[in-house]
């Protein structure tokens, strides 16, 4: 079962691709055998930066298991992903620290900043509230707003994943992202956030 994120009146979830699982687990291998997937570490608490991986997979089970293409993300219908681990040839599913939200935002509403780290109006953040740590994974179509029920923050994706209310003090992690051929992944090794 794939996870998905709710929006505020009806879950959602993103269309199949017409492809096997099996043909995008080949191409994932392939891309892997000739070195150019690294895994990455989102987990807070590392003073360190951390290596960038070069796919983002859907956030399903392992049968469910896909590479990212843009043109899998439905305009403003997010999903749940996970960056690829290349030492074990899965999604690095262990923590759910690593779990981030995949959107495709309409590109000219975007600020400038935001639009520099997307690829075809797709952006990318951590799904973990910056408040105490819940999931963030309900999309209030309404609002625009990716909102955390924990605690009642809520996140503006075009604008940095800004907060815009509720207690949380600062903004999702933002992921910049990147093609690596006609997959989605992340584009550059990611700093420490602020206080690791």
């Amino acid at each position: 079962m794939r996870q998905q994120i709710f929006d505020e009146t009806a879950a959602t979830s993103p269309s199949e691709s017409g492809r096997g699982a099996n043909a995008d687990r080949r191409r994932v291998i392939s891309i892997m055998a000739t070195g150019l997937v690294s895994p990455i570490a989102l987990t807070p608490g590392s003073a360190q930066a951390q290596p960038a991986a070069q796919l983002l997979v859907d956030a399903g089970t392992e049968a469910d298991f896909k590479p990212l293409r843009p043109t899998d993300i439905q305009m403003m219908k997010p999903i749940l992903a996970f960056p690829f681990d290349a030492e074990t040839g899965t999604p690095k599913k262990e923590s759910r620290l690593n779990k981030m939200v995949v959107i495709r935002l309409p590109e000219e509403k975007m600020t400038p900043e935001t639009r520099a780290k997307s690829v075809a109006g797709v952006v990318a953040y951590s799904s973990i509230c910056t408040h105490q740590g819940c999931d963030v994974k309900t999309w209030m179509s309404k609002e625009n707003v990716l909102a955390c029920y924990c605690h009642a923050s809520k996140f503006d994706l075009f604008d940095g994943a800004k907060v815009v209310a509720g207690p949380a003090s600062s903004a999702l992690r933002a992921i910049p992202l990147a093609l690596n051929g006609e997959f989605l992944s992340i584009a550059a090794t990611l700093p420490p956030k602020a206080g690791e």
